[in-house]
């Protein structure tokens, strides 16, 4: 396993980051999990406040080892339905979540605190203040924000710069070959501003580990795009002598984005951690991203096509490197 800064601080985070969310109890195979993961160099586990028992879950197996990983839950759903402030990205909201999943983690610090969603009825003031509070408290190290639009990132983290709060050091955004719209605007975004991005979903509930194109395997409602991303990375994967898996990983992580990867068995994780490191030939990579159609729209169309324009830079415009 490889390591990359997390945004723009020094804290080492694997290449693949580990999903907990289906942990429901500390299970054999749950440990198994986890002592495959730390073998392999991993050291980032995910969770959220929301994900059932998978906090209580997770707590209980870091008993004697919590400070071998950087451990990162996420809060914005509500923790009370009866109760309107107990979701949401407001201060109230943020402190009775992070109360709870410090208990139920058995920690007394987060290394990673994730905002969950966007909150449209919180101002991003609000938030930043407060995630900056809890990072002064010493319960929180860093933060990041998920599912959220790139407006918002960018202006949350300008705020921060200007009034000297803690900034998003992570965005975590749904991301595959059969999910690339990230790349309009979130991705440019991130690596404009530093931001390391982390991608759930990177395996598409198993399409793009060829999980569909095994004898008896029931395909189920996939369409035909589905089908023809699935074909190509199995066909990929063939060629290089490694697994599906490992391809569309492999695929990922050339992109600067960590996989979350939420593996059932131990045998599974190991074969997902295989593809750090696997470089993806250019004529394997254009294969893949041409399997099926994506359109990355306006503005990034019309920028990239404008970039290239003598009628807007001059005629030099062919002779310069760019940073």
């Amino acid at each position: 396993m490889r390591y990359r800064l997390l945004g723009r601080t020094g804290l080492r985070v694997s290449d693949l980051f580990l999903g907990t969310m289906g942990w429901q109890e500390a299970s054999p195979e749950a440990r198994r999990l986890l002592d495959a993961y730390a073998e392999s160099g991993g050291n980032v586990l995910d969770t959220a406040a929301m994900y059932g028992d998978s906090e209580s879950v997770v707590g209980e197996l870091l008993q004697g080892r919590r400070d071998r990983f950087v451990l990162a839950t996420k809060y914005t759903p509500t923790i009370d339905r009866t109760d309107p402030n107990a979701g949401g990205n407001h201060r109230r909201a943020l402190v009775r979540s992070l109360e709870q999943s410090l208990r139920r983690l058995r920690t007394d610090y987060l290394d990673l605190l994730w905002v969950h969603v966007w909150d449209r009825h919180t101002p991003i003031e609000e938030t930043m203040r407060a995630l900056d509070d809890v990072v002064r408290s010493g319960k929180v190290l860093y933060v990041g924000m998920s599912d959220a639009p790139a407006w918002l990132v960018s202006q949350a983290n300008t705020l921060a710069d200007w009034r000297g709060w803690t900034p998003f050091a992570g965005l975590q955004v749904p991301y595959s070959l059969l999910r690339r719209d990230a790349e309009r605007e979130l991705l440019p975004m991130a690596r404009a501003l530093g931001i390391s991005v982390a991608a759930w979903g990177p395996l598409a509930h198993g399409v793009l580990a060829g999980r569909y194109d095994t004898p008896g395997a029931v395909a189920g409602d996939l369409g035909e795009r589905e089908r023809a991303m699935g074909r190509a990375v199995v066909e990929v994967a063939g060629e290089l002598g490694v697994t599906a898996a490992q391809v569309a990983l492999a695929w990922i992580m050339a992109r600067g984005a960590h996989p979350i990867v939420g593996a059932s068995t131990a045998e599974q994780l190991k074969d997902d951690v295989g593809a750090s490191g696997l470089a993806l030939p250019e004529e394997a990579v254009r294969r893949l991203e041409s399997a099926v159609p994506f359109d990355p729209g306006f503005p990034r169309d019309f920028v990239e096509a404008v970039d290239i324009s003598p009628e807007v830079y001059g005629d030099a415009v062919h002779l310069l490197d760019g940073r």
